[in-house]
């Protein structure tokens, strides 16, 4: 008799086509995710998480810790970037997961504009 409870199929096993990890879907144009986008799981989210489909519970496990980007989840599971996007936008769709976009280039500090501020202090502070 084969014993199944020892034997765990890895979530990108060629058993499990992802179409059904992603249930199908296809990311929605509003949950377009980059690669440096930062989620992590809202808090209280515990009981919630227990009826995900193993892969859903394995990328809340992973953000309960803390922030993660999306390649970074990509990476811990295993699964493909654009699978782990779909999974995501079901999350936050769900209200599991907090995500913060990363901030947009013309909105980032001017690099040149920090040096001199920095310069400035240490001319007056004496660093």
């Amino acid at each position: 008799m084969h014993d199944e409870q020892d034997s765990e199929l890895e979530l990108t096993s060629a058993l499990v086509p992802l179409f059904v990890i992603a249930k199908g879907r296809a990311l929605p144009a509003e949950h377009e995710y980059e690669h440096t986008t930062l989620v992590t799981a809202q808090e209280g989210t515990s009981a919630a998480a227990r009826t995900l489909t193993p892969e859903g519970r394995a990328v809340m496990e992973l953000l309960t810790d803390g922030f993660l980007s999306v390649a970074e989840v990509s990476g811990y599971t295993r699964l493909p970037l654009g699978i782990v996007r779909i999974l995501l936008a079901q999350l936050a769709e769900d209200g599991l997961i907090f995500v913060r976009n990363p901030v947009p280039h013309h909105q980032r500090a001017d690099r040149e504009l920090l040096t001199a501020v920095l310069d400035g202090l240490k001319t007056r502070f004496g660093a």
